[in-house]
């Protein structure tokens, strides 16, 4: 079986497909005036996701997430999640979402195949969570979370942007939560993007110093599994819950990068923050093409960069993380 391999060594058995560019939230980090339609072709069908999973398992992927924008948004997400669970080779299916409909649909996904979850929970004060997101609907949202806990998921995790003078003084409230349940909550580093200069420099926050206080407070960074996200895991005897860390701009934050990137259009990129697009849609047109578009994915393996430009203020293509799934 052949193997996702760079050039530096890396392996890849993780893919994450954004579904949709699309999104009802209007997050203050992300899309701030909420999501534009331009109106240029719609989204990968069905069909073609198919094929396209069916490649990369065949090259060695054995995790697939889903994202947006806003994943739920698609109306056949539930036979989505099934064909990605039904792609041989598949040992994961994850998604990303912003719980919007969590609470309606988590059971129907999990009977569909989702094994993981991940749901963007910015603040856990209700009135934050509505300035940082642009709406009202935090106590809608952990109760979906709250239902998916008791779903068997083998993971349920919670995502938060951590962004100075909105919602990094809300360690202890966390830990309180983490407390008694068995769940993730994951920090994540404000990135720079295309579109968001002012923002970031305003309430970018250096995730290192709450990885200090963690220390501080007695947790201790666990193992990381081959094919799991970027996150640094803490944990702590005294709590069921655990605490990740992504910190994009932390020293050598690259070198274990395990993941690819399709966009909700068939572009392949090879880093959130790449200068281009490797158009795959052509080729997931027929079944015919299987082996075409499995020597372009692991030909393309080879443009893959060291790392990203985050540092010297380069965000490559991306204008905001809604465009490609985060």
């Amino acid at each position: 079986m052949a193997i996702l391999v760079d050039g530096f060594g890396r392996k890849f058995p993780y893919l994450r497909l954004s579904l949709t560019e699309a999104c009802n939230f209007r997050c203050s980090y992300c899309l701030p005036d909420g999501y534009q339609a331009n109106g240029r072709p719609v989204f990968l069908g069905i069909d073609e996701i198919r094929r396209l999973l069916r490649a990369f398992a065949d090259l060695g992927m054995r995790k697939v997430r889903l994202t947006g924008g806003e994943p739920s948004l698609r109306k056949d997400l539930p036979d989505i999640i099934a064909v990605a669970a039904g792609t041989q080779g598949v040992q994961k299916v994850a998604m990303t979402t912003n719980g919007c409909l969590l609470l309606r649909n988590v059971r129907q996904w999990r009977e569909a195949g989702l094994t993981a979850l991940n749901v963007s929970v910015d603040s856990l004060d209700p009135q934050r969570f509505h300035a940082i997101t642009g709406h009202d609907r935090f106590d809608e949202v952990i109760e979906g979370v709250e239902l998916a806990l008791g779903l068997g998921f083998d993971a349920v995790k919670l995502n938060a942007v951590l962004l100075r003078g909105r919602n990094d003084d809300e360690l202890p409230a966390w830990m309180d939560y983490l407390r008694e349940r068995d769940i993730s909550i994951r920090f994540i580093e404000l990135m720079r993007t295309g579109d968001n200069k002012a923002y970031f420099e305003r309430h970018h926050v250096r995730a290192e110093v709450l990885e200090q206080q963690l220390q501080q407070a007695g947790w201790t960074l666990t193992p990381r599994a081959a094919d799991a996200g970027p996150a640094r895991e803490y944990a702590h005897p005294a709590y069921r819950g655990r605490i990740g860390i992504i910190a994009p701009y932390s020293k050598d934050f690259c070198a274990g990068c395990n993941r690819l990137r399709v966009t909700a259009r068939g572009d392949l990129r090879l880093c959130l923050f790449g200068e281009f697009g490797i158009p795959l849609r052509p080729l997931l047109q027929s079944d015919d093409e299987h082996a075409v578009l499995m020597g372009r994915v692991a030909t393309q393996l080879g443009l893959k960069a060291a790392g990203h430009g985050l540092h010297q203020g380069n965000s490559g293509i991306t204008p905001h993380l809604a465009s490609i799934g985060g």
